[in-house]
């Protein structure tokens, strides 16, 4: 780190102005990862002059464009997984509201920023093999999220079935999601929304108004 690195200039220390230009080269990412032509822009130089900075800046952040799609995918991830976590806490314990309000935050965030959508399904992005990989990562970890809900909501013991759903439930939504951002699903999200949740539940064998107990046993 160079000398004076830390000085503070007009109110603003080193450390806020390098978090702040490593912003600006995370929202430069996404706006070129996420564009509907796909990344053909996405070098360093192209990042740094949707930016605005030099590649000086880029690399005090960054080893190089692997990294920095990297960063940019684990954190529309993250965003995203903070979303849907937070709108199944607040859903009322109704197998019904907690799936849709799940899915909504799902299908909303990427309705709200198309781009965060395209970085997750674009088939174009997928040749990438960071991108590739971290799709693999984050598909996991929504298989991983959906049968512990699922476990914790109905009181049940991991099984061989509910491993196929969940896996078949988070693929599936995905392949929709892929063919919604394409244009394939002409629906809106509050419609794509009601479609997937009558899907989940009709897998789960669920009723609308199925409740759980204070035991956590589904009862009708």
């Amino acid at each position: 780190m160079e000398d004076g690195a830390l000085r503070t200039y007009g109110g603003v220390t080193g450390v806020d102005r390098a978090a702040e230009r490593r912003a600006a080269l995370l929202a430069a990412g996404l706006e070129l990862l996420g564009s509907p032509t796909g990344p053909g822009e996405l070098t360093v130089r192209g990042v740094c002059r949707h930016a605005g900075l030099t590649a000086r800046y880029f690399y005090e952040s960054f080893a190089d464009r692997d990294a920095l799609t990297a960063a940019v995918y684990d954190g529309v991830v993250a965003d995203l997984g903070a979303d849907v976590l937070a709108a199944l806490e607040g859903a009322p314990r109704t197998a019904r509201e907690r799936t849709r309000a799940g899915l909504a935050a799902l299908i909303g965030n990427i309705a709200e920023d198309p781009r965060r959508g395209r970085l997750l399904f674009s088939r174009s992005l997928g040749a990438s093999p960071v991108v590739a990989a971290r799709r693999a990562e984050s598909t996991r970890w929504f298989v991983d999220l959906l049968t512990a809900q699922v476990r914790g909501f109905y009181g049940v013991a991991r099984t061989p079935r509910l491993d196929v759903a969940a896996e078949l439930l988070v693929g599936g939504v995905a392949q929709v999601l892929t063919s919604w951002l394409d244009g394939v699903l002409d629906l809106g999200a509050d419609e794509l929304t009601e479609h997937c949740t009558g899907l989940f539940l009709a897998l789960a064998g669920e009723r609308a108004d199925s409740r759980v107990g204070e035991g956590g046993a589904a009862r009708g």
